[in-house]
């Protein structure tokens, strides 16, 4: 039987709606020989997440999907095998990113109220357990009100950038979170690429990124078509780059997506897992 791993996804402490542990036990009723966790901006689920894997077969792999900005565009940098000392690390680098975006969150509540969308701060402190919620908890909210028929439709709409409501904060440039993420001897993994950038602007970008450290792209990713999975492999063999991938998995907050399926037809193979552990300075 052919060896499948998952290297995206996300628990409770960010935007999914699945803890650590249960990611896990979900991971090895899906057969997947090995699944990251790379919560947005944190590493405060990797310990529950780790002590999960001692006990079951499913290897765990402690990461984090960093939000970065590169003229102008958002961009996702997932950083993979971060050895446990370095994990405080990764909240002392981020503190001015999760300041900003807890000051942004207060502002598109308060735009939303304004307008008279009936979603309070303690309501998306609750669902979330803490204050550094996100967009996808609002989302929630604002579905669960009524006010829209889906999460997807909250993001096309009231919760888009540039509609009035919603001011990202001020993200870290992708070149600094690729040189921290190495630092740590992490490897550092472009997430989603052609998601975020087009062909055009990944051959401008990708060369300045290995540079700076950047290991892999991911190629195999539940949102890419069969064409565009032959170009990411087309990007990483033109650029030297190793390649990586996985669900992106949420759990209720991206419904239809399962984790190290997608869609139904993802398949990570499991020489991934072993190409992006060479990549990093981490001992099993």
């Amino acid at each position: 039987m052919k060896k499948t791993v998952d290297l995206h996804s996300h628990s409770t402490f960010s935007d999914g709606t699945l803890t650590p542990a249960e990611l896990v036990s979900l991971a090895e009723k899906q057969g997947l020989s090995a699944l990251a966790l790379t919560d947005h901006n944190t590493s405060h689920g990797l310990k529950e997440f780790m002590e999960a894997g001692k006990h079951s077969s499913v290897i765990t792999v402690p990461g984090c999907e960093f939000t970065t900005e590169w003229n102008r565009k958002e961009i996702h940098i997932v950083g993979l095998f971060f050895r446990p000392e370095t994990w405080n690390e990764i909240e002392d680098f981020l503190e001015l990113q999760h300041i900003a975006k807890i000051n942004s969150n207060n502002m598109l509540l308060e735009n939303l109220a304004a307008d008279g969308y009936d979603i309070s701060y303690d309501e998306a402190v609750a669902l979330k357990g803490d204050e550094d919620f996100n967009r996808s908890h609002v989302a929630r909210l604002l579905m669960a009100k009524g006010y829209v028929k889906s999460v997807s439709e909250a993001f096309d709409t009231l919760l888009k950038e540039g509609h009035g409501y919603y001011f990202p904060a001020k993200r870290i440039t992708s070149i600094a979170a690729i040189r921290f993420i190495k630092t740590y001897e992490a490897a550092a993994v472009m997430a989603h690429p052609l998601l975020n950038l087009t062909p055009e602007e990944l051959t401008e970008f990708l060369p300045e990124a290995r540079k700076a450290g950047l290991d892999a792209i991911e190629t195999h990713y539940t949102e890419f078509t069969e064409e565009m999975t032959q170009t990411a492999v087309s990007l990483a063999e033109r650029f030297g780059l190793k390649q990586s991938g996985g669900s992106d998995y949420h759990g209720q907050t991206k419904p239809g997506i399962e984790l190290g399926t997608g869609r139904g037809n993802l398949e990570v193979p499991y020489e991934f897992y072993e190409d992006m552990l060479n990549c990093s300075g981490y001992n099993l």
